[in-house]
């Protein structure tokens, strides 16, 4: 018995092995695939517009505004730290708003300077999971946490193509349709997940060929934590009130940046534009986003009537700052290590 154990513990090694030397040759193919995209969308985009009319406005750009943008893009963090901490407390994990916002800072610095985003959610659920007692819980909470800022994104662009239909299709409120379709359709999936525990452990149920007892312990994992959030339903819809809170400020940030530079576009426009090139830049085809956001604002921006070049100075201008806001983070993430600072406690 103990030799056969140890075949099928040997195979499964043999197995993880094979799958991670498959996936360490994918990943330079990938990155390549994806650095060709932002390069060529990028190129097309330059070709069309004017770079010394498109340095001029930039050199025109308001630092006040700009500054404003930044406090704009802090008080978006301080609320993501706060809808983060409402889920955990849901699930009897409580953790002081501080770390919250310590932990969300480096994470959003991994988000921007790694070729992918989900480093971010890597660094939220291994700064959670000493306090919650499981990685699987660590993770549910973020998962969830991402699905419900999604919902809010949607809900976000709805509004905002029913306010201004001639930024969508000729057809007017048909694109508008379609984002409440898409969002009602979310909500259809997300309720049965929280109103039935079970629901979503038991469709990963074939996720036991894996390995069933592993799987199966995090399944249980999973149900239980479902289970919390039903009977926390003020957690969700605060979470939920937070995310449209959330993704306001970020157009509310971008609009103060075309302010800066006086690129006459307004709120309800934003709203519909900056969600919709989130939304995008979640495909993965794409470095960071670069190259698929500049052509989805530019898209839009055209459609009103406003040149190329305001596009690419307002999506450019938002990347630099919140790449510079970012760097915050990694501050954040030098001083942890030098301080020594555990993950899912207080700091010192």
């Amino acid at each position: 018995m103990r030799y056969t154990h140890g075949k099928i513990r040997l195979f499964h090694v043999s197995s993880d092995v094979q799958h991670s030397g498959a996936a360490s040759r994918r990943a330079p193919v990938l990155f390549l695939l994806k650095a060709v995209v932002s390069i060529g969308l990028l190129w097309l985009l330059f070709s069309r517009v004017d770079l010394a009319r498109l340095w001029s406005v930039a050199r025109t750009a308001s630092p006040g505004w700009l500054v404003g943008a930044l406090l704009l893009y802090l008080a978006m963090v301080l609320a993501s730290a706060w809808r983060w901490g409402l889920l955990l407390r849901a699930q009897g994990v409580h953790l002081p708003f501080r770390s919250l916002t310590s932990s969300f800072l480096v994470a959003t610095f991994f988000n921007n300077f790694l070729p992918s985003n989900i480093g971010g959610d890597v660094v939220r659920v291994a700064d959670t999971a000493p306090a919650a007692g499981s990685k699987t819980l660590a993770a549910t909470v973020v998962l969830i946490d991402r699905g419900i800022g999604l919902l809010g994104l949607v809900l976000l662009a709805a509004v905002g193509a029913t306010l201004v239909p001639r930024l969508v299709d000729e057809a007017g409120a048909m694109g508008a349709g379609v984002l409440w379709l898409g969002f009602g359709a979310s909500l259809l999936v997300a309720a049965p997940a929280l109103l039935i525990p079970n629901a979503l452990p038991r469709m990963l149920q074939p996720l036991r060929v894996l390995h069933r007892e592993w799987v199966d312990e995090r399944l249980d994992r999973l149900g239980d934590a479902i289970g919390r959030f039903r009977s926390a339903p003020r957690a969700l819809a605060g979470c939920f009130a937070g995310a449209v809170f959330v993704q306001a400020i970020l157009v509310t940030f971008y609009l103060a940046i075309a302010r800066s530079m006086n690129i006459p576009i307004g709120f309800a426009e934003l709203a519909v534009i900056v969600p919709i090139s989130f939304i995008v830049q979640m495909l993965p085809v794409s470095m960071n986003g670069f190259g698929v956001r500049e052509a989805t604002f530019g898209l839009y921006f055209t459609r009103l009537g406003l040149p190329l070049e305001s596009a690419l100075l307002v999506s450019f201008m938002g990347a630099a700052l919140i790449l510079v806001f970012s760097l915050s983070g990694g501050v954040t993430y030098l001083g942890r290590r030098r301080h020594g600072w555990t993950p899912g406690a207080a700091p010192a």
